[in-house]
């Protein structure tokens, strides 16, 4: 792949000079390997990705928790099926459906019919997860996917009735998409960004990782900390900030340097 640096706002006065890290795919490379690299896709057409903070399931390490468990129980009688997005009829009950409750999550408008539209016939979508309860018959949940082999499962958006939100219907299609890929031996389901509290609740899955820059961490106290730390005044890059070096690197830039996965070599 190639690697463009797109310039963010900078801090002069402390020497923060950020950039935006964009992923271009060259011939022959895979979305799985550049999702492997810590980057997202930018585009449904998958032709630019960026490097974000986000979280993925290692799958072999899943099993169900106890709270797990209880999602799962919760939403006992909704079943699920996987639809490959060819065969998928986004029919215009299912289009006012996901609109509604875009509409209602995200703000009017915020997700319009034509980017909806957009979205359903997108490259970066290759099936759909349709759940059913299977006491009304209804269909009360779609979320959309992005499947590589047996190597990538990207859960991406998801749409499904609020009248089922004391059921916990969201986080239940969440952790049904975890257990059916773990079962069937795929290797990671990336479950998107994560910069706020509010995104934690993709953590609760045994085997969840975080890409924080230079490797993927298990370490759930250090993702908390960058939280916590994107609500402070910040005077220096992190990995030069002594207290993340300290909490987490036992006090030593080398050992974060070590437990980087990049190595570049300059052409001569």
């Amino acid at each position: 792949m190639k690697v463009l640096f797109s310039e963010a706002r900078s801090d002069y006065g402390h020497y923060i000079f950020p950039y935006a890290i964009w992923a271009i795919p060259e011939a022959g490379e895979r979305p799985s390997q550049i999702f492997a690299q810590g980057f997202l896709p930018a585009s449904r057409e998958l032709d630019r990705y960026y490097m974000c903070r986000q979280i993925r399931v290692q799958l072999s390490a899943f099993t169900r928790s106890s709270e797990n468990r209880r999602i799962l129980r919760k939403c006992k009688g909704i079943r699920h099926r996987l639809v490959p997005r060819d065969e998928f009829d986004f029919s215009p009950r299912r289009r006012d459906f996901c609109k509604t409750y875009a509409d209602i999550k995200f703000g009017k408008d915020v997700m319009t019919y034509a980017r909806l539209d957009g979205l359903m016939n997108s490259q970066l979508i290759s099936h759909v997860l349709v759940f059913e309860d299977t006491e009304t018959g209804q269909e009360v949940g779609l979320a959309t996917l992005f499947i590589e082999g047996s190597v990538l499962v990207y859960y991406y958006y998801a749409f499904y009735d609020l009248g089922y939100y004391n059921r916990n219907l969201g986080m239940f299609m969440m952790t049904s998409c975890v257990d059916r890929f773990a079962a069937e031996k795929h290797e990671h389901l990336y479950l998107g960004t994560c910069y706020s509290t509010n995104a934690l609740y993709k953590t609760q899955f045994a085997g969840f990782q975080f890409f924080n820059g230079f490797c993927w961490s298990t370490n759930l106290a250090e993702l908390k900390h960058l939280i916590a730390r994107d609500s402070q005044e910040i005077t220096q890059h992190l990995v030069e900030s002594e207290d993340f070096q300290d909490r987490l690197y036992h006090g030593s830039l080398e050992n974060i340097i070590a437990a980087g996965g990049f190595s570049v070599s300059l052409a001569r």
